[in-house]
């Protein structure tokens, strides 16, 4: 569903008389329907950033990032135009960050029913596919009227998953989407994830939390053997289960 080949971005600090930071380079590889692919390395390595690419919150400096979308286009998200961008993030690709930043005076349930009634589903069948969610994940129903800025880091990262795989995308990424999360919760969240890549979703993710990691991941991507000598795209472990 997508290859990246030869990714690039650096970052130009241009209040420090255009300081180059660097970021990744040589980034080579493929999501599958129904796997989930790990990027792996250190902090720094640039893990975060390479999502960002995909989601075109970062422009690439280099490479492409061809993703073939429901139609069957093959589209390169690295050079397409903001709007198509925005076509594909509204219907068919989904994006879980560290950090949820909340709308305010919006409820926890109109968050997760607005993704779906945007796209013309009805708001009774919203409404029942949104309380099931957030029963699923452990969110009380005294908390679903009220608004997200008031819950705890746990229940907003929890939410921020929910609004991200309640549309069902073809294409979720994932950045460290368990962190905040203590181990009964976060194993409902596995089992919500598990259950959409059972659907044939693609997944990339970010992982610092192994229990998440081996329940999760289908293949690994060393993103820090990347800026090894000699070692451009050599990341690769795409063709080696986890």
């Amino acid at each position: 569903m997508l290859r990246v080949k030869n990714l690039a971005k650096d970052f130009t600090i241009h209040i420090r008389g255009g300081a180059v930071i660097p970021g990744f380079a040589g980034v080579s590889f493929e999501a599958r329907m129904g796997s989930l692919l790990a990027v792996t390395g250190p902090s720094g390595a640039g893990k975060s950033s390479l999502l960002k690419c995909i989601y075109r919150t970062y422009i690439p400096g280099a490479g492409e990032i061809l993703y073939t979308a429901r139609d069957g286009s093959r589209i390169d998200l690295a050079s397409a135009d903001d709007w198509e961008i925005l076509s594909l993030r509204s219907a068919e690709i989904g994006y879980v960050s560290q950090f949820f930043r909340v709308l305010p005076r919006v409820s926890a349930l109109e968050t997760l029913i607005e993704p779906l009634t945007s796209r013309g589903v009805d708001r009774e069948e919203a409404l029942d596919k949104a309380r099931g969610l957030l029963s699923g994940a452990g969110i009380g129903e005294a908390l679903w009227d009220m608004y997200p800025a008031t819950f705890s880091g746990g229940e907003k990262q929890r939410l921020n998953i929910l609004r991200a795989i309640i549309t069902k995308p073809r294409l979720l990424l994932l950045d460290e989407p368990t962190a905040s999360l203590d181990r009964g919760y976060k194993n409902r969240i596995i089992d919500l994830i598990l259950g959409l890549k059972a659907e044939g979703t693609a997944m990339i993710g970010v992982f610092h939390d192994q229990d998440a990691l081996s329940a999760l991941a289908d293949f690994r991507y060393d993103l820090a053997r990347c800026r090894e000598p000699g070692e451009a795209g050599a990341g690769a472990e795409t063709e080696a289960k986890i």
